[in-house]
């Protein structure tokens, strides 16, 4: 499986969305004047703060270009000594083959690829494949290495491999379940020719994209949100969360971090989970945090909705614990620290605007003219941010599919705007729950 980047759908959506901006900018411009002379909506201010946040947001993603090296600093890279991680606990065996076989045909392939299996109830199942491994890893020139140890946990599992491998310079980390774009190391690795990059993220794309609605529906909600979001993020180098299955670490951050990492508490319970967005913190108050968008990773996402609620209902409770370190341990004079406090505020008044237009002026001041806003304005949104899943080309899909993907996008805009709101202040409301909630068993198969 491969991905790119298109230039000219890039250039296309980037058109699209700077013509919308322009119209919807007059329009803001024009309600607010009026709302200056005493006319116009109750929530005029608000919504033109809303606005210039999300034109913020969009144009800024726009803005971000894959790290490009000279054949110097790739020499420099090539030096590296890269330590693949790879921890598995009841995974699909098929999925743990392919993910390793991915590693190990790499166009730069890793030094040394470090396998944990973290007490698997699969253990004796994954006999012939740590055979295969041992063997044919060596041929390519990689050092392998399978560790089994009593079930701990995905950190535990990673640190068991860090304390292993003294002469790391970087560490990739992969989920077992996912499989990497054959360039996807050497993509990974070009931002850190600058010597302030501390971590770089990949881009995460459904694995198992065609075996469901949810599987594509959620293929275009994450893809649409690394390319927006953190896009815009990385332009000033403050990425808040790698994502797990496809990241890289100096090894320093992760070294001398790693008692932090491994005790991990909050209101005195443990936290096992959102193990990426810590790494990405302990790197972001050493220096830049990036995205390098032309680094791509499939990973097997939820094919039923408890399994999907649970997934990110565990994401938004380590996105709450994560809120409170960043605010502690994040300098007040980096951009980072007010990006993040005004997400956070932007996320409050959205929220509270929901409510308020959609489901308490309805009942108290009902108009039949705002239904079409209501109903318009989320969907041109959802689709302008939309436009970006289009930049990608997958080698799995034809275009014509890829489009009808992105005609699921009212799917998307009303499932995040009403279920996963409702589950990310579930999971605040709920943070010192700090159990991990999936993964008992096989949950999802590669070729199911």
């Amino acid at each position: 499986m491969t991905a790119s980047v298109t230039r000219g759908r890039v250039l296309f959506a980037a058109a699209v969305v700077l013509a919308a901006a322009a119209a919807w900018t007059a329009h803001h411009v024009l309600a607010v004047i009026g709302a200056i002379d005493g006319g116009g909506h109750r929530f005029t201010y608000a919504y033109a703060a809303m606005f210039l946040l999300l034109i913020w947001q969009l144009g800024t993603s726009y803005l971000e270009k894959p790290a490009v090296v000279t054949d110097r600093m790739q020499g420099h890279l090539d030096a590296l000594h890269v330590v693949g991680i790879v921890p598995a606990y009841n995974e699909d065996p098929g999925a743990l083959r392919a993910c390793l076989e991915s590693m190990i045909f790499q166009t730069r392939k890793p030094n040394t690829i470090y396998v944990v299996d973290d007490g698997s109830k699969l253990t004796e199942g994954y006999q012939p494949i740590k055979r295969w491994f041992l063997d044919v890893a060596p041929v390519h020139g990689i050092i392998a290495a399978w560790h089994i140890q009593p079930n701990a946990g995905k950190r535990h599992a990673q640190a068991a491999a860090v304390r292993s491998t003294p002469a790391a310079d970087v560490y990739w980390t992969v989920d077992s379940d996912t499989i990497s774009d054959p360039d996807a190391l050497r993509e990974l690795l070009k931002p850190f020719a600058d010597p302030a990059v501390q971590s770089v993220a990949g881009v995460v794309m459904a694995a198992n994209v065609r075996s469901s609605f949810l599987t594509r529906f959620t293929d275009l909600w994450l893809v649409t949100g690394q390319l927006t979001d953190r896009s815009s993020l990385s332009v000033f180098g403050c990425v808040w969360v790698n994502s797990g299955p496809i990241a890289a670490y100096r090894a320093e951050v992760v070294r001398d971090n790693l008692g932090a990492y491994l005790t991990e508490t909050f209101f005195g319970q443990r936290v096992p989970f959102s193990d990426d967005s810590l790494l990405t913190l302990f790197a972001m108050v050493r220096g830049r945090t990036v995205q390098q968008p032309s680094a791509f990773a499939f990973s097997l996402m939820p094919e039923n909705a408890g399994h999907f609620c649970r997934m990110f209902l565990r994401w938004m409770r380590g996105s709450f614990i994560r809120t409170w370190w960043r605010v502690r341990y994040l300098s007040l004079r980096s951009i980072a620290w007010w990006l993040h406090l005004l997400r956070w505020a932007a996320t409050v008044v959205a929220t509270v605007l929901f409510v308020a237009v959609a489901i308490l002026s309805p009942i108290i001041d009902p108009d039949p003219r705002a239904i079409p806003w209501l109903v318009a304005v989320p969907l041109i949104v959802g689709y302008g941010q939309a436009l970006r899943y289009m930049t990608v080309r997958r080698s799995d899909q034809s275009t014509a599919y890829q489009w009808g993907t992105w005609l699921l996008t009212p799917v998307a805009v009303v499932f995040a705007l009403v279920v996963l709101r409702a589950i990310r202040w579930y999971g605040i409301a709920t943070c010192w729950r700090t159990g991990w909630g999936t993964r008992k068993k096989v949950e999802v198969a590669l070729g199911s």
